[in-house]
């Protein structure tokens, strides 16, 4: 954005906080699907079905180029969740197996990693970790003498719907279904695998962590079925977030996103509504639903740069442009 003119950056930010923006669609599929995607320089990286795609942004950013860059496959089921990692892609599919592409090249390796889908993956610093259906978290070397070499496999007791690692690259967190007698949010030592400790208490049963993200080696945030999205600082507390916000018509929250200062974005189970949250405040900003009754759908993961928001639902990719509204 620094090399944006100042005029241009003032109308860009009152769009947003004004909620004003053009909708469009970038893609479109026949079968309903659980889309997952990641962004990385003028490239969309997208799942259908057991692929992932690469497509390439114009220069606007606000459409695509129509042929694919690349298609990656592997996967015997659909693909549940990917990352980016040092031109990797780490894959996580729902044949129980994870996947590591090259970005730049035919190299592809998959592994068999779990006994059910693995639901979730991270990766940073040659590690990689894994969470499934099968109530286990696992972690994994991702350098080349020891690809698919299981390092720890820690029992969670609970089916893995979400991870990260933190950036300090000493411990990571899941987030489980919340079925147990326990919190669905622990934070485990990387390079032993011990519990170390979990957030929060008095989860209702259910209450499942669905997305999860560090902001710094001390912050993160944490969203799923029970509606709420929670900013937790491990420096204040790890028995109560700081912040929360409750999505308004009690819907559970599949994704997140922040710009790491006051802006988090949500994408709600019906009718595909995005919502915008200034931090400081409790009440919603914006809201944006982005399908109608009859093709109700989650808002599976989205995605935002300073001009534009990307979400991925059961038969679209949408995108929310606000340069020119």
């Amino acid at each position: 954005m620094a090399s944006v003119p100042v005029k241009e950056r003032v109308k860009v930010s009152q769009n947003w906080r004004l909620g004003r923006c053009r909708e469009g669609v970038l893609l479109k599929w026949r079968c309903s699907q659980m889309p997952w995607m990641q962004l990385e320089g003028d490239s969309l990286y997208i799942s259908q079905a057991n692929f992932i795609l690469a497509y390439q942004f114009r220069p606007d950013g606000a459409s695509l180029n129509r042929r694919p860059l690349g298609v990656f496959a592997g996967h015997d089921e659909d693909v549940c969740h990917f990352v980016l990692a040092n031109s990797h892609i780490i894959s996580a599919g729902g044949d129980g197996k994870i996947g590591v592409h090259k970005i730049h090249s035919t190299f592809t390796v998959k592994y068999s990693a779990h006994e059910q889908e693995v639901n979730c993956v991270d990766c940073k610093g040659g590690i990689v970790v894994s969470g499934s259906r099968d109530r286990t978290a696992k972690v994994w070397s991702l350098s080349s003498g020891r690809l698919g070499q299981c390092l720890h496999t820690i029992q969670t007791e609970d089916r893995v719907w979400s991870i990260a690692i933190s950036p300090l690259l000493s411990s990571f967190v899941t987030g489980t279904a919340c079925c147990g007698h326990f919190s669905p949010l622990r934070i485990w030592d990387l390079n032993s695998g011990q519990l170390m400790t979990h957030l929060g208490s008095d989860f209702p049963p259910g209450a499942g962590v669905l997305d999860l993200m560090y902001e710094s080696p001390s912050t993160l945030l944490s969203c799923g079925y029970d509606t709420y999205v929670r900013y937790w600082d491990l420096r204040a507390s790890v028995r109560k977030c700081v912040m929360e916000w409750e999505e308004p018509h009690d819907s559970t929250l599949y994704c997140l996103q922040t710009d790491g200062n006051h802006l988090l974005a949500t994408g709600s189970s019906y009718y595909g509504v995005v919502r915008l949250w200034d931090r400081r405040q409790r009440a919603c900003l914006h809201a944006f639903p982005l399908t109608s009754t009859p093709l109700s759908s989650p808002v599976y993961c989205l995605r935002f740069t300073t001009k534009h928001l990307y979400a991925a639902l059961s038969y679209n990719l949408h995108i929310l442009d606000f340069q020119n509204p």
